[in-house]
């Protein structure tokens, strides 16, 4: 004989009817149910950094009780920091280049020793200010987009933060290699123009091949660019966005999780690396930059967009806990806890705390009355 709750309610092997972003049309409410909305947490769980909500009903909306003055106070020192990485970025992104490189212009033969640096100049395909634009501005679009179902002014807040936070440090990083090691652009000596009249009389090293920029004719300022060719800064822009916002459709899509998702959102997050590659690529095509600056660029951008990631969310890859946004009680200008519980600064990844925020697509399972098992990531499981 079934029992009560199979027949009251869709079972784990039942395969509910769906809406078109995967939510269950068919979902039997439940009188007490308290598990939140996408986006929000418990009554248990208010605080900590969290906007509070009662009986997982978004009562108010995008804003319910959302303090601007307490999330200031709360990422204040975030802020400051970000503010004053950005200058330190741009001061050191308007400084000349340090070292001085040393480079051959003519083989003994009298053919170019480095064919690969004399490139003609060209346009970027794509300017560095539009691929740092590109790099926010479409994340921050999705965001957006994704607050439709989210509907948390706290969510999407410390999600923007994580990538202002992936493409500064990412920025910063790589104006600091420019700066102090940089590199000849494949146009650099197009650019340089080189004084063939200095040749035989300036030049040293072995048989005297070997010349600096003081042999160069051209704009100063055109020489100081093609001697900053390592590395690639919309590379690392480029990846320091897309990573994140893959690694964002990938958590509140379910790509990856325990069970079989439709294929529009494999392919929407795949998409974000799609650009990054293209515009990583694209420097190769307009002579900008060789393409060991475009992997070197591509991958501190990644990097620094994995630490943002997960400096911002619960998980990389558990599909149970990488859309929840980790909570924060105190910091310098706010002392006291949220809640009066310090406690509650931390995530505790407790089957429970699964439920605590549920990501945009609801396919797959995530259901107010499931919780999670099994191990992390790929071993994981929700169930009744």
């Amino acid at each position: 004989m079934a029992s009560p709750r199979a027949s009251a309610e869709p079972t784990l092997t039942e395969k509910p009817r769906r809406s078109f972003f995967g939510g269950n049309r068919n979902a039997v409410k439940q009188p007490n149910a308290t598990a939140p909305g996408p986006g929000v947490v418990g009554q248990t769980e208010a605080g900590a950094g969290y906007p509070s909500h009662t009986g997982g009903r978004r009562q108010g909306g995008f804003a319910h009780d959302f303090k601007f003055g307490t999330w200031i106070r709360l990422h204040a020192v975030d802020l400051i920091t970000m503010a004053a990485m950005g200058a330190i970025g741009l001061g050191v992104y308007e400084a000349d280049p340090a070292p001085t490189r040393s480079f051959p212009v003519f083989n003994i033969d009298g053919s170019i020793a480095y064919p690969e640096f004399a490139y003609p100049l060209r346009k970027n395909i794509i300017p560095i200010y539009a691929a740092a634009l590109i790099a926010f501005f479409v994340p921050f679009v999705f965001f957006a987009l994704f607050q439709i179902r989210i509907r948390s002014l706290n969510a999407f807040l410390g999600t923007t933060m994580g990538l202002l936070e992936s493409l500064i440090t990412a920025a910063v990083f790589q104006v600091f290699h420019k700066w102090l090691i940089g590199g000849l652009r494949p146009h650099f000596l197009d650019v340089c123009k080189p004084d063939v009249s200095q040749l035989v009389q300036s030049g040293d090293g072995f048989r005297q091949i070997m010349y600096t920029r003081s042999i160069c004719t051209g704009d100063q300022d055109e020489i100081n660019d093609s001697l900053e060719s390592w590395m690639s800064g919309h590379s690392t822009a480029a990846f320091a966005g897309f990573v994140y916002l893959f690694f964002y459709f990938n958590a509140q899509l379910k790509v990856m999780s325990d069970h079989r998702p439709a294929y529009w959102k494999m392919i929407l997050t795949i998409a974000p690396l799609l650009g990054a590659s293209l515009i990583a690529a694209s420097l190769t095509i307009d002579e900008f930059h060789n393409w060991w600056d475009c992997v070197g660029g591509a991958i501190t951008g990644s990097i620094c967009a994995i630490i943002a990631y997960r400096k911002t969310f619960a998980a990389l890859w558990d599909f149970r806990f990488n859309h929840i946004i980790l909570p924060r009680s105190t910091s310098l200008f706010h002392r006291t806890a949220v809640d009066g519980e310090v406690s509650t600064s931390r995530f505790s990844y407790t089957p429970q705390e699964s439920m605590v925020q549920r990501p945009t697509a609801g396919e797959g399972g995530w259901r107010r009355d499931w919780g999670s098992a099994g191990a992390p990531s790929d071993a994981s499981a929700l169930m009744v």
